[in-house]
């Protein structure tokens, strides 16, 4: 205990030395001695000692007093960012003096990177950890002051401002919020985080990635009130909303020009309405009664007709033209896909933590989600002819565009042209084949009873593959004449008897155009006095002197029949496939193994086909381990009918 308390009194000496030490006249060890403190102030216990010596309201005086500055301050500033970082003092506790200090080293424009760097960290620190030093820190500091930093080849740096910018905007009061957003949409500063930070040479850094996903979360959680604001039927400036997507996508006059009785203007709006695709076609307006996507539906689908005209009176048209069970209704359609943005962008939920999920793209257009919007009802549409879907299919439809959206969105592209040209990549055929390929990866697939049905039907395909393999070799083949025996440039035929019992072969002057009969075959092969097929350097005519003994193409394509007699019939097939229909077919007539690479592509993909046929009615459904148990014995067999 003695030894402790001599240790404990020894620190204790040395933390009243630092503290003595950064106070000295002497520049030289006041810069040695603030290192030593921002190096130490890294141990909790060394900071709560040295709090306790007021040396937190030291270093604030020394920041305050405004004669320090470099590495003196620099060091000062790293000291004062780590012993706060530990939680032991309130950030209430600071004066204005202190904040305005801090601020006007950011806003500097020439202020040393180290300097610069932590008073950003100490401004973001104050806003999020105190609503009053928000005030105070917002009174000092714009986002146009900030943007300048934005600029710098200091990753680091940029991080911070981006931070700050991230910590004023989450702590900013609604009617701020939404002026701070408009500042944030402009081109200037898309256009500088665009080109100095996104797109720049060097890569984007964890922490960098990281406030980027923010800012984009809390940008788009701008959309939140909207999207929880439902549509009162009965203001007739929204209606009107609704009355001016009618008029773009119909040509149509407003009220006060229509002519006719009240019953035939109000049947005219229902026709269109219902042509426009809204389930209440009577009063479109309860259909934005639904909280959310709200008033943020009707939002987006005038944004579409104004800003997309063509493409929306083409989609409105287009489906108002199909049969009624054909045509994808473009106001439910915009209702649930809003829905669905907001929730894949997660509108209105606060940023998470560690989380670097930010796309590029939303930082190139000041109205991205609204262009983000358009992009999707154009997939939308486009899905639904591709599922010749009807009403019934709607759901099913919404499943896949969200599965579109999601799979095109995890390649983060850079605009969102490079985002709506992979969408058209994004098939609904890709994405069954997509989820084919993935089902056949899962974990069900290497279970016991999958693996069973795979083995059981593997005979099947490889007995299917050579019957193939032999009506190939009945069909026949014209092979070029190797043998020095023969003369060059000459060829010769072979092809397999129907019945798989004799290979009829002999020469030809030229090349044959078809199938060459039987009769033209001179001679003949039994199958039952064939003994083996070699392959490669084994055969008799590679073994020969010339210079096809040279050649590893050559090599790979040929092969040769042994018979009785120990007489052979060299082959040299005209490409690789053949060489493997050829080998295959002459290995399944002697009942050998089929080993080409082709019969395993063929496995492969045959047997992949036929598990997915077989397993097609089982989808979603979990399939057991072991089979179910055999169920008792009824106690009689009275319910059994007899026959007789």
């Amino acid at each position: 205990q003695t030894h402790t308390d001599k240790h404990t009194q020894s620190c204790r000496n040395l933390i009243s030395q630092l503290h003595e030490r950064i106070q000295s006249s002497s520049m030289d060890a006041k810069l040695e001695a603030l290192k030593d403190l921002a190096s130490a102030s890294r141990d909790i216990t060394f900071a709560q000692e040295f709090i306790n010596l007021d040396g937190i309201s030291l270093l604030t005086q020394m920041v305050e007093s405004g004669t320090d500055f470099g590495d003196l301050l620099s060091f000062t500033l790293t000291a004062f960012v780590e012993l706060m970082d530990h939680g032991i003092v309130s950030w209430d506790t600071f004066s204005v003096a202190f904040i305005k200090k801090i601020a006007s080293y950011v806003n500097k424009s020439a202020m040393d990177a180290a300097v610069l760097q932590r008073s950003l960290a100490i401004l973001e620190s104050m806003v999020l950890n105190s609503q009053d030093l928000y005030q105070k820190v917002a009174q000092e500091i714009t986002i146009g002051q900030l943007i300048p930093h934005l600029q710098c080849a200091d990753q680091d740096i940029q991080t911070y401002t981006v931070a700050v910018i991230n910590a004023l905007f989450l702590k900013a009061p609604e009617e701020k919020r939404q002026e701070m957003a408009h500042i944030l949409a402009q081109k200037q500063l898309r256009s500088i985080i665009l080109s100095n930070i996104i797109r720049s040479n060097q890569p984007i850094n964890d922490e960098m990635a990281h406030q980027l996903y923010v800012l984009q979360v809390l940008t788009f959680n701008l959309l939140e009130d909207r999207m929880m604001t439902k549509m009162d039927p009965q203001d007739q400036a929204q209606r009107d909303i609704i009355f001016e997507l009618r008029r773009i996508a119909f040509d149509v006059e407003c009220d006060s020009n229509n002519s006719g009785s009240i019953e035939k203007r109000k049947s005219m709006y229902t026709r269109d309405y219902k042509k426009l695709g809204f389930i209440n076609h009577v009063n479109p307006a309860v259909d934005f009664t639904q909280i959310p996507p709200g008033m943020l539906a009707l939002d987006n689908m005038l944004y579409f007709a104004k800003h997309h005209q063509d493409a929306y009176i083409r989609m409105v048209l287009e489906n108002s033209s199909r049969e009624d069970k054909h045509e994808c209704p473009f106001g439910r359609s915009s209702i649930e896909l809003t829905k669905m943005l907001c929730e894949i962008l997660r509108v209105g939920e606060l940023p998470s933590e560690n989380c670097h999920d930010f796309h590029p793209m939303f930082f190139t257009h000041d109205r991205s989600f609204e262009e983000f919007f358009c992009i999707c009802i154009q997939l939308l549409n486009k899905t639904w002819k591709e599922m010749r879907a009807t009403s019934e299919d709607f759901n099913k439809v919404m499943q896949v565009v969200r599965e579109q959206i999601m799979r095109t969105l995890t390649h983060k592209p850079n605009s969102l042209d490079q985002f709506k040209s992979r969408l058209q990549n994004m098939s609904y055929t890709e994405i069954l084949k997509i989820r084919q390929s993935e089902r056949m990866n899962q974990e069900d697939f290497q279970s016991r009873p999958i693996v069973e049905l795979r083995e059981k039907i593997q005979p099947e395909i490889m007995e299917l593959i050579k019957q193939q393999r032999l009506n190939r070799l009945c069909e026949g083949t014209c092979f070029k004449k190797t043998n020095n025996r023969r003369k060059p440039d000459k060829y010769w035929y072979c092809r397999l008897s129907p019945n798989h019992k004799v290979l009829h072969y002999g020469d030809l002057e030229e090349s044959p155009q078809g199938e060459v009969p039987f009769d033209s075959l001179q001679d003949k092969l039994p199958v039952v006095e064939m003994k083996a097929v070699v392959t490669g350097k084994d055969c008799p005519h590679m073994k020969e002197k010339g210079a096809l003994k040279q050649s590893k193409e050559w090599l790979e394509l040929a092969f040769s029949v042994l018979y009785e007699s120990d007489e052979y019939l060299n082959f040299m097939a005209p490409d690789k496939h053949e060489y493997c229909v050829w080998t295959d077919g002459l290995n399944a007539l002697l009942g050998k193994e089929m080993t080409s690479e082709y019969t395993k592509a063929d496995m492969d993909t045959l047997l992949s086909m036929e598990m997915k046929l077989r397993l097609l009615d089982l989808e979603n459904i979990q399939i057991p381990e072991a089979p179910p148990p055999i169920p008792k014995e009824p106690s009689n067999y009275d319910f059994v009918y007899d026959c007789n």
